[in-house]
């Protein structure tokens, strides 16, 4: 049975921490509800790229999830990443996501070895498949090349979807190609995602179901208001719309994405807990900040509030 799509905006939640950089659960939390409530988004990613996921250590990424639920975040509406460089770890972070009955696991490919062949990632895929063995298992691959290094091939992809496809049922492309995202959205009943909210029209106009966006964590209205015209069919209203979200996107690329954002949450929401990052990132220097708040403000009339 096809799994059903989860239409909208899923967000790849920042993730707080604490001054002694312990995960801010608390904050995490409210922030995951607030983005769900009124922050335009349809679902979550929870410990994705955006969130520092590889800073973050497997018992910290389960606690976490485990606190969600806990708050009464539907796990249906939840797509955490699970993808590790080892099998025995990817394998307890996907189990445990798959026992929580959560829509998916975001799964990263093994990516310390580079130049790994596409029956070496197949035969990855499989094994975990069979070392997780659970029947709620729903694996979206994660395909974002120019950071983990390891790419995932149309062929590849095409192989594991008609192999498993109950169980590898979709994937999130963020290799900003857009040529590599309409050949997913080819293959046949596999559900994509791009990772990014420039090509979401486009792709959506090929049956994507919307897109995991970074910046959802700030301007998830924005994106979702595009999102939501271009299922209602009105593509003129939501390209009128996409060119102000293209452009905030833009504005962000221009910093580092996650500093930044942070940063504009603890301006905006007064705690400070949001500027702390895990080493090797670096807060922000604070004239950039104020740099990109005044651009916001003065040209979006875009605010971050409390």
């Amino acid at each position: 049975m096809p799994t059903p799509m989860l239409k909208g905006l899923i967000s790849p939640v920042l993730t707080p921490f604490n001054n002694d950089l312990s995960v801010a659960t608390d904050l995490y939390v409210d922030f995951a509800k607030q983005l769900l409530a009124t922050g335009g988004c349809s679902g979550l990613a929870p410990f994705g790229t955006t969130g520092e996921a590889l800073s973050v250590s497997i018992r910290e990424r389960m606690e976490s999830l485990d606190a969600l639920v806990a708050a009464g975040i539907d796990p249906k509406l939840m797509m955490p990443g699970t993808g590790l460089t080892n099998l025995e770890d990817t394998a307890t972070l996907t189990r445990h996501a798959a026992e929580h009955g959560c829509y998916g696991a975001m799964t990263l490919p093994a990516f310390y070895f580079k130049g790994v062949s596409d029956d070496g990632l197949f035969d990855y895929y499989a094994r975990l498949i069979d070392m997780v063995n659970h029947d709620d298992l729903r694996i979206f691959l994660y395909h974002i090349p120019q950071v983990s290094g390891v790419g995932l091939s149309i062929d590849l992809v095409r192989r594991l979807h008609e192999a498993y496809p109950e169980i590898i049922v979709g994937i999130k492309d963020s290799s900003g190609d857009w040529d590599n995202t309409a050949a997913l959205l080819d293959i046949k009943t596999l559900i994509t995602y791009p990772g990014a909210e420039l090509p979401v029209i486009e792709a959506i106009k090929l049956g994507a179901p919307g897109c995991i966006s970074a910046t959802a964590n700030l301007n998830g209205n924005g994106i979702a208001k595009v999102i939501d015209l271009c299922h209602a069919g009105d593509f003129d209203a939501a390209e009128d719309d996409h060119k102000t979200v293209k452009e905030i996107r833009y504005l962000f690329q221009d910093y580092a994405p996650i500093p930044a954002q942070k940063a504009l949450l603890a301006r905006g929401t007064g705690d400070a807990r949001w500027n702390n990052l895990r080493p090797p990132m670096m807060a922000m220097a604070p004239e950039k900040v104020a740099d990109l708040e005044a651009t916001l403000k003065d040209k979006y009339s875009f605010t971050i509030g409390g």
